[in-house]
């Protein structure tokens, strides 16, 4: 059993973490009122355009030539993150300045996202003229998923906690302070005022398209770091276009189980994570595969649950911004 656990438990903390960032920077998004469903757009875009970063810094590397460490992750990370941002600025241009249809705009964004990086993808895989349709960026990847040199002499507890990349603290860190300045500081209360009701923190002084602006684009890109950790650490540098899944929308479906608290998203991720592989554990066989299908199912079953007694107890804490998905019109005020 204890080596079950240890074989299980790391493979489900690196399949949450993309989880992890997309419903933190979704929660963040959702606080001021914005629902954004184009997440999984967003992961896909920040993931494409950090492989491209990544892509030409690799090739303008002379060949025998050693690759720079900080170059390596900061090009791919800034990439990642600009165009994440500019994901999120569409998206606040379109639903706040022009007041379109939220649930409308963020479905076009996931599928603009998806097309947008499976083009660029599919470009790049054209330009090396691969045999199989993926591109390695084994080079860069080896940055990402370095982790301490000391885990492997502390036995369990190094294969537990100190065996994974940078970026999986970061997602952690992030999760929890988005948590401490949500709850615990002035800007989180101006932010939630917005989410509750926007007609009266306009009234109080609080610049309402200035928290939707500033939050959604920084939610996009902490979603769009979830992107970028599951092509250079999970996948190991390899992109495949429609690589990705239904992990982004697993990310939103994590925000309503965790009832909008990015804290509880740190544990409900890696809880996600486990149930999203758990069909591997389970016995193979002609007898069993039918089953398998149905344990892919558990994590949205479990959200499921989650919405069903979330709206039967009704308490307000465990209900989302009651202005989430509406469009502010100050005129009304």
């Amino acid at each position: 059993m204890w080596n079950f656990l240890l074989a299980f438990i790391p493979r489900a903390i690196v399949q949450g973490i993309p989880l992890l960032y997309g419903s933190t920077g979704e929660i963040v998004t959702e606080k001021s009122g914005n629902l954004n469903l184009g997440i999984p757009g967003v992961m896909y875009v920040g993931a494409i355009c950090g492989v491209i970063g990544s892509f030409f810094y690799e090739h303008s590397i002379p060949e025998g030539a050693s690759m720079n460490g900080v170059l390596a992750i900061l090009i791919p990370m800034v990439c990642c993150l600009l165009g994440s941002l500019l994901m999120g600025i569409l998206y606040c241009f379109l639903t706040v300045t022009l007041r379109a249809n939220q649930n409308v705009t963020g479905l076009a964004m996931t599928t603009f996202g998806v097309g947008f990086g499976n083009f660029f993808g599919g470009s790049l895989i054209k330009l090396v003229n691969s045999d199989v349709p993926s591109i390695a960026l084994s080079a860069t990847s080896g940055f990402f998923s370095k982790s301490f040199p000391f885990a492997a002499k502390l036995g369990w507890f190094g294969k537990l906690f100190l065996s994974y990349g940078f970026l999986t603290y970061l997602a952690v860190a992030v999760a929890l302070a988005a948590s401490y300045i949500l709850n615990h500081t002035r800007i989180g209360l101006h932010l939630r005022a917005v989410g509750e009701n926007p007609s009266t923190a306009d009234a109080a002084g609080i610049n309402v398209a200035k928290y939707k602006y500033v939050t959604t684009c920084i939610g996009c890109m902490i979603a769009g770091l979830g992107g970028l950790y599951y092509v250079m650490d999970y996948a190991c540098g390899v992109w495949s276009n429609d690589a990705f899944g239904d992990r982004g929308w697993l990310a939103i479906a994590l925000v309503i189980f965790t009832i909008w608290r990015p804290n509880l998203s740190v544990l409900a991720s890696f809880l996600f994570g486990g149930l999203y592989i758990l069909y591997l554990y389970i016995p193979t066989g002609m007898d069993h595969m039918e089953y398998q299908e149905l344990y892919k199912m558990i994590p949205y079953v479990v959200t499921l649950v989650v919405l069903v007694v979330t709206s039967i107890r009704s308490k307000r804490e465990s209900q989302p911004p009651a202005s989430l998905g509406l469009a502010y019109f100050r005129e009304e005020r």
